[in-house]
């Protein structure tokens, strides 16, 4: 049985829009034709629909939200939030390290897969990077804003010391800005790369003049020449074999940050892997999470297929039995060793008054992914929807027990301290999850949703294959 499926019985069903066991990569009733006009239809169709219109607009009022949150802590500073001695680092940092993973995990697919030459990677390649693109956005606004004078964020780089503030290159900040700014540039030429081919069919197959020439400069004058593809799938490779590695560099040096630390929870060499398997985990999660609409709404059902989410599944399984692993050695490393304040603090965790929150986390990061043992999980929908969008919730309050949880209890009792969010640290969270749906909605109305020149290579493969 091929990749693609030959099945008759496939082609036969008039109804395939239910993901399926016996699911191919394409559906064999797909030509290149027919695939290159149904992905291109939704981009180039001047009215879109209401749910378009009306989802934009709830996700804009968030952006809203964002940007009187942004303003009202320029005019008040940092204050405003709820971090204090001992808790210095509350929402901005636990937001950001959220925010970073979910941007690794789309990077992975896109990047790691491409190098393993799968074929599967064609249809959500392109979610996974838009995914990471603006994920990564939200993610580099809360260093910016946890400095104190966000105004002043430009003395994180390197320029000339005449004034007497070069940046301190054993602080953490240094890290993250070197970590972050390399990441975002390389996502985004690695992400628009990957798009100059399907913006060139995008040119060719639009009607209006200018919609010809936005999608013509995009496309930086490809024009499918022998030797562009050449030369394109030469760049395109070795941009994919950099973002690989990088991913897993970026999330390490995150953390990195807190492995530095002399703070009880933080001090282990364990951190970076574990904000890995943390990364992997949160990426799949987000990526399932956006392909179940997008192939509904978007009608690809022919293209994000049962096997898609029946692959997906069982990496978002294999991620979370390794982030268990980690939650075990965890618990293993702190009673195995000497420091009475390590177990105090993993006792408070799992039995003190922030206990639901770190038991949110075991339940919707290691307990409920254990569902998608089942074939029939992986392939239902509703629960997809449902077992990640638990995950998401469980890796932000992973977070808030890595970040408060440790801080909140120091080494000496009388340095105690608690910590409570304002409304303005939930202003600014939900102004970025605001922002980051927004980007993907702008993103769909106006680039193709899937892989049009991968497509036709797995398209091309299959008919070889029954000739």
């Amino acid at each position: 049985m091929t990749l693609l499926g030959t099945g008759s019985a496939i082609e036969a069903s008039a109804d395939h829009r239910k993901p399926r066991a016996s699911d191919p990569i394409v559906f064999p009733a797909q030509t290149i034709s027919s695939m290159t006009s149904t992905i291109c239809a939704p981009p180039l169709q001047r009215n879109w629909p209401l749910w378009w219109k009306l989802s934009l607009a709830g996700a804009l009022l968030f952006v809203l939200i964002l940007a009187v949150a942004i303003g009202w802590l320029f005019y008040a500073g940092i204050g405003i939030w709820g971090i204090s001695w001992p808790v210095v680092w509350g929402f901005a940092i636990i937001n950001y390290v959220w925010w970073i993973a979910i941007a690794s995990g789309g990077t992975f697919i896109s990047a790691l897969f491409y190098l393993a030459e799968v074929e599967w990677r064609g249809a959500l390649n392109r979610i996974a990077e838009t995914i990471t693109i603006f994920a990564a956005a939200c993610a580099a606004i809360y260093p910016i804003l946890h400095l104190g004078r966000p105004w002043l964020f430009y003395w994180l780089f390197p320029y000339p010391n005449v004034m007497g503030v070069w940046p301190q290159f054993r602080s953490p900040l240094l890290w993250d800005f070197a970590a972050i700014l390399t990441y975002v540039i390389s996502s985004i030429l690695f992400w628009h790369f990957g798009l100059v081919p399907d913006l060139a069919t995008m040119r060719d197959k639009a009607d209006a003049p200018r919609t010809r020439r936005f999608y013509g400069a995009l496309a930086l004058g490809f024009r499918g020449s022998e030797n562009a593809w050449r030369y394109y799938s030469i760049g395109y490779g070795l941009l994919a074999a950099v973002m690989a590695p990088l991913v897993i560099s970026v999330h390490s040096i995150v953390g990195l940050d807190f492995a530095g630390a002399a703070t009880l929870g933080w001090h282990s060499t364990q951190f970076p892997p574990f904000f890995v398997f943390g990364a992997l985990l949160s990426g799949f999660a987000m990526v399932m999470l956006v392909a179940v609409p997008v192939r509904r709404l978007l009608g690809l059902e022919d293209f994000i297929t049962g096997r898609h989410f029946d692959i997906l599944g069982k990496l978002l399984l294999t991620s979370s039995l390794c982030l268990s692993y980690a939650y075990l050695m965890e618990a293993f490393t702190t009673f195995y060793g000497p420091d009475a304040a390590a177990k105090r603090l993993f006792i408070d965790k799992v039995a003190g008054e922030l206990a639901p929150i770190y038991w949110t986390t075991i339940l919707f990061n290691v307990l409920a992914p254990q569902a998608m043992w089942r074939r029939s999980v992986r392939l239902n929908e509703t629960l997809v929807v449902l077992i990640s969008l638990l995950v998401i919730v469980g890796m932000w309050c992973e977070r808030y027990v890595i970040v408060v949880m440790s801080l909140r209890r120091t080494h000496l009792p009388s340095a105690w301290g608690d910590y409570t969010p304002t409304v303005w640290d939930w202003m600014t969270l939900f102004g970025t999850i605001g922002l980051f749906i927004a980007g993907l909605l702008v993103a769909i109305r106006l680039l193709p949703t899937v892989s049009m020149f991968e497509m036709r290579e797995v398209i091309l493969r299959h008919a070889r294959r029954h000739r």
